[in-house]
């Protein structure tokens, strides 16, 4: 019986390291990657079945690396395994494609048995989340919330890589962009979200799943 294949991607190399074992109990690991944009280019060289991803990676976080991977294929299973409990993480990764959501302090069995479901065309979530995550996903409730946090995409990308500490030179140089436009979005962005300094940056852009932690 041939076996799934899957990436996997975190930018914590204990964590791969650890899981890596885990995973090839049962399903062929074509590649382990520590970035968001590595985590494309990966994808579109292997074609896996399966990726589990963390929501917090350097360059590209994991929540729009999702969304632009279920773009460029919808068939691909995701399985998102972190440590934000937080149910507006929960909602935002099943909203970019998301099959399922792990706790990274669940046992391993765990995240085998979300992506064993997702490659069955069903969802998981780590049982300490199910109750909230359902509450969230079926009424709504933060659709006020997330309606607040939306940026164009190119936004998303400044704001991530200036929480990581680059300096608008750096970001200009990693977008192919001039840094007269860098400073332009920063200043919108602390503008339209009343942040006042870059410190106010940061910690916006971490609360909201953008950065590496």
């Amino acid at each position: 019986m041939t076996k799934a294949r899957v990436i996997l991607a975190d930018d914590h190399r204990m964590v791969t390291e650890g899981l890596r074992g885990v995973i090839e109990t049962e399903f062929e690991l074509v590649g382990i990657v520590e970035d968001g944009q590595a985590l494309l280019e990966a994808v579109q060289r292997q074609r896996p079945d399966l990726v589990v991803l963390d929501v917090s990676m350097p360059g590209l976080n994991g929540i729009d690396a999702a969304a632009q991977l279920r773009k460029n294929d919808p068939n691909l299973k995701i399985v998102f395994l972190t440590m934000h409990r937080d149910v507006l993480y929960v909602k935002r990764a099943f909203e970019n494609g998301a099959s399922g959501y792990v706790l990274k302090h669940s046992a391993p069995a765990e995240l085998i048995t979300a992506m064993r479901e997702a490659l069955q065309g069903r969802t998981y979530v780590t049982p300490s989340l199910i109750t909230a995550a359902s509450e969230i996903l079926s009424s709504g409730s933060l659709s006020r919330r997330t309606s607040s946090i939306r940026l164009t995409p190119r936004r998303r990308e400044i704001l991530q890589l200036v929480a990581e500490g680059r300096s608008a030179k750096e970001v200009a140089s990693i977008l192919n962009i001039s840094s007269r436009t860098v400073e332009y979005h920063k200043y919108r962005i602390m503008d339209d979200f009343n942040l006042r300094t870059t410190a106010d940056v940061i910690q916006f852009a971490l609360r909201h799943g953008l950065g590496s932690l």
